[in-house]
C-alpha cells in the first residue's frame, strides 16, 4: 500500500480526531467536526498555558487509513432530477483527494465519522464491487441504463493505484457490453484506457474530467491530492485522441474565488478536445458549511467575508438552497449571470451537450454473457 496509509477493520471503530487549530500539511479540510447525529461534540481549548499551540504544533502528515466495506450491494440507486442518471457504483467511502468543497463529505457521518478530515483520511473500500455488481447485472429482468462512476467520491482517487477496484467494475461492464460513465479529477483514468477504447468502440462509455481551477496555487489549497489542472487537461487530451469521448465538469464554481475562470477552463479543455461540458455551482450543505468558512478564513482571510455574501445572493440570502432544480445553479442575477456565460462559451466552442450526456450511450449492446464451466464467475469465488 502506499506509504502512510493502513487497514482497519471496522468503520467508525476508533472515535474522531480532534479539532486541529491549524490545518494538517497535505489535507484540504481544517477541521474535523462531530457528525450531525452525535449527541455530544468535543473542541480544542487553550487552558491560558499555550498548551494547545504547543500540542498541535509541527504535527507529521496526517495518514490515511483504509477499512474493508462489506456492503451486501454494488449499485446505488436514485430518483434526484438534478442529474441524468438512476445508478452508480462508488468503490470507495470518503475521498483523499481532499476537495474542501467536496458535497459528498456530509456522507460520512453515516459511519459515525466526520465529514472533515476523516473523509479525506478514513476511507472505506469495497473488496467484493466488482463480484457484487456481475450478480446483480446478472439478475433476471434487469434493464441497462448507463451507471455513473464517481457519482460520490472519486473511483481513481489515489488507493485506487494498488487496489483497483475501479478496473474491476469496468472490466465487468466492458464483459457485458453495459454502459458507463466516468467523473474524476485525476489522470489515472488514463491507466484503463484499454478498456475505455474497446467501450468506445460500441458507445458505451463517457469520460468526464473535473476542473476547478487553472491556477496550480490554488488547487494545490483547494483540492490538495487531486491531479494538477495540467494533467487533467492532458488527460482530456489523450482520451480524446484514443477516440474517447471526453466532457469537461468546470466544478464547481465558487463566487469570488475561481468563477473568473469558467470561460478560460471551457477554452482550454475544448482545445484539448473536449466535446461537451457543464458547470455546477458550489454546493455546501450541511458540515461543509462550516469547514469551508473556515478554509477562506485560513486560505482568504482579505476576501473571505466578501465570497461568502457572494455565495448567500445565489442562494436567497442562505449558504445554501437544497431545493431540486436550484440546489446545481443557484438563483438570483449572480446565478443567471454565470449561466448566461456557461451558455455563451459552451456555444462558441461547440461545447453544448445535444445528446452528449448519458443518453447517447448505446443501452442495446447490453447482454449477460455465458456462464463459464456451467457457472456464472461469482462461482469462481
Amino acid at each position: 500500500m502506499p506509504d502512510g496509509t493502513a487497514f482497519l477493520d471496522t468503520p467508525g471503530a476508533e472515535p474522531p480526531l480532534p479539532l486541529p487549530p491549524a490545518a494538517r500539511k497535505g489535507r484540504g479540510a481544517g477541521l474535523n467536526p462531530p457528525n450531525r447525529f452525535e449527541r455530544s461534540a468535543r473542541e480544542a481549548f487553550d487552558d491560558g498555558w499555550g498548551t494547545l499551540e504547543a500540542a498541535f504544533a509541527d504535527l507529521p502528515p496526517l495518514p490515511t487509513t483504509l477499512t474493508k466495506d462489506h456492503a451486501k450491494s454494488a449499485l446505488a440507486w436514485n430518483e434526484s432530477p438534478d442529474i441524468g442518471f438512476d445508478r452508480a457504483v462508488n468503490p470507495y467511502r470518503g475521498c483523499e483527494h481532499g476537495c474542501v468543497y467536496c458535497y459528498a463529505r456530509p456522507s460520512h457521518a453515516y459511519l459515525g465519522l466526520s465529514p472533515g478530515l476523516d473523509f479525506e483520511t478514513r476511507l472505506l473500500f469495497k473488496p467484493d464491487v466488482a463480484v457484487l455488481l456481475e450478480k446483480e447485472l446478472r439478475r433476471p429482468g434487469y434493464i441497462a441504463k448507463p451507471i455513473a462512476l464517481g457519482s460520490n467520491t472519486d473511483p481513481y482517487q489515489p488507493v485506487e493505484r494498488t487496489l483497483q477496484l475501479t478496473r474491476a467494475v469496468l472490466e465487468v461492464l466492458d464483459r457485458f457490453d453495459h454502459p458507463v460513465t466516468i467523473v474524476t479529477k485525476s489522470a489515472g483514468v488514463l491507466r484503463d484506457i484499454d478498456i475505455l477504447r474497446r467501450m468506445a468502440e460500441r458507445n458505451l462509455v463517457r469520460v468526464c474530467l473535473s476542473v476547478t481551477t487553472l491556477d496550480p496555487r490554488l488547487a494545490r489549497i483547494m483540492e490538495p491530492r487531486a491531479a494538477s489542472p495540467e494533467r487533467r487537461l492532458a488527460a482530456i487530451r489523450n482520451l480524446s485522441e484514443t477516440g474517447i469521448p471526453a466532457a469537461v465538469l468546470a466544478a464547481p464554481m465558487i463566487p469570488g474565488v475561481n468563477d473568473a475562470e469558467l470561460e478560460t477552463i471551457l477554452e482550454r479543455a475544448a482545445a484539448a478536445g473536449a466535446t461537451s461540458a457543464g458547470y455546477v455551482l458550489l454546493r455546501l450543505p450541511l458540515e461543509i458549511k462550516q469547514l469551508f468558512e473556515d478554509w477562506l478564513a485560513r486560505h482568504m482571510p482579505d476576501r473571505a467575508a466578501r465570497v461568502l455574501s457572494l455565495i448567500r445572493q445565489t442562494r436567497g440570502g442562505a449558504l445554501y438552497d437544497s431545493r431540486f432544480g436550484v440546489r446545481q445553479k443557484g438563483t438570483g442575477a449572480y446565478a443567471d449571470l454565470l449561466a448566461q456565460r456557461f451558455a455563451v462559451a459552451a456555444r462558441r466552442l461547440g461545447l453544448e451537450r445535444r445528446g452528449g450526456g448519458t443518453g447517447a450511450l448505446d443501452c442495446s449492446h447490453f447482454r449477460v454473457p455465458e456462464a463459464v464451466g456451467g457457472a456464472t464467475q461469482l462461482a469462481l469465488f
